[in-house]
């Protein structure tokens, strides 16, 4: 590495070389220090005073001491190294994996079934990374994604955009979800006709989960406009819970409290999916500690589809 200065020959060797002598107190146990033999260092520092222009070691003193112009360079240039050093270390830490920072965005029915062991399984292999989940709907994800608020995001299909690059995770089916004392929750399936649509609740029409309902063309008006309306996924679900309503909603959003006085219904007559995207920066490349976690999380959903049955 050159340090161009006033077009002086010297590099980050030279100032290496210049610090263990004054740390080691002899050219022979500096050079040991940095590995090379005592002639080479020798060589080295006289060719950093060729380019100084003058001596930086009193040579006819044991130990060699620095004159006083070397013993003013070095102290100028200690916090240099340090600092480089420093930078050096933080670099490869965050390479390795030892330190450095994650953060994740998911729409809130992903975190139980795909985000949350995902990240179990990252946070053991990488216990000094400090991880951070956002959850919100996937419009807003994609933004935070984009700008780089957030590392990456798990959520429905976004607006598509340069800036964004969305990568299919997971599909799954929409069912009607229900309190496990409803008079339907322990069939092995229903028919729409069977849900009475003044008992659904809907979620903010913001949503991915909504969009895909209102514009299914299974699904009679009715069932689009509804009169119970909650803001998000866990509102929802605690709404059903207490007996309030049902909804239509995917099955990994149904299981987000893995509780099982919430119960899932497979529904005949409806033929809607839900799909999961990993919502990835197209423009700049992965960090390390981001680049791992997607590859967690497309292991995980790629051996859960071997297993899922498909459409």
């Amino acid at each position: 590495m050159k340090l161009n200065s006033n077009n002086l020959n010297i590099t980050l060797r030279h100032l290496r070389a210049l610090h263990a002598i004054w740390a080691q107190g002899s050219f022979t146990r500096a050079a040991a220090a940095l590995g090379i033999v005592p002639s080479a260092l020798t060589e080295t520092i006289r060719q950093l005073e060729a380019e100084a222009g003058a001596p930086l070691f009193d040579r006819t003193t044991r130990p060699p001491a620095p004159t006083l112009l070397g013993l003013a360079f070095l102290r100028e240039t200690a916090p240099l190294l340090a600092g480089l050093d420093d930078a050096v270390e933080k670099l490869c830490d965050q390479a390795r994996l030892r330190t450095g920072q994650l953060a994740i965005g998911a729409s809130p029915s992903a975190i139980s079934r795909r985000v949350a062991p995902a990240l179990a399984r990252f946070r053991q292999l990488n216990p000094g990374i400090a991880c951070q989940l956002h959850d919100d709907v996937a419009e807003a994800l994609a933004d935070m994604v984009s700008d780089g608020r957030l590392d990456l995001a798990i959520a429905g299909r976004a607006k598509s955009s340069p800036d964004l690059r969305q990568t299919k995770i997971e599909r799954d089916r929409f069912g009607l979800v229900c309190a496990a004392g409803h008079k339907l929750a322990g069939r092995a399936q229903v028919r729409l006709q069977e849900i009475d649509p003044a008992s659904l609740i809907s979620l903010s029409a913001a949503t991915g989960t909504q969009q895909l309902l209102l514009h299914c063309p299974q699904l009679p008006e009715a069932y689009r406009q509804t009169t119970l309306l909650a803001h998000s996924t866990i509102a929802q679900l605690c709404m059903i819970r207490a007996g309030v309503g049902v909804s239509l909603m995917p099955k990994n959003a149904a299981s987000l409290f893995e509780d099982r006085s919430i119960r899932f219904v497979p529904i005949e007559d409806l033929e809607l999916w839900r799909t999961l995207y990993l919502l990835e920066p197209a423009l700049r490349l992965p960090s390390p500690a981001a680049a791992q976690f997607a590859a967690l999380l497309l292991q995980d959903s790629s051996a859960a589809d071997r297993q899922a049955p498909h459409p």
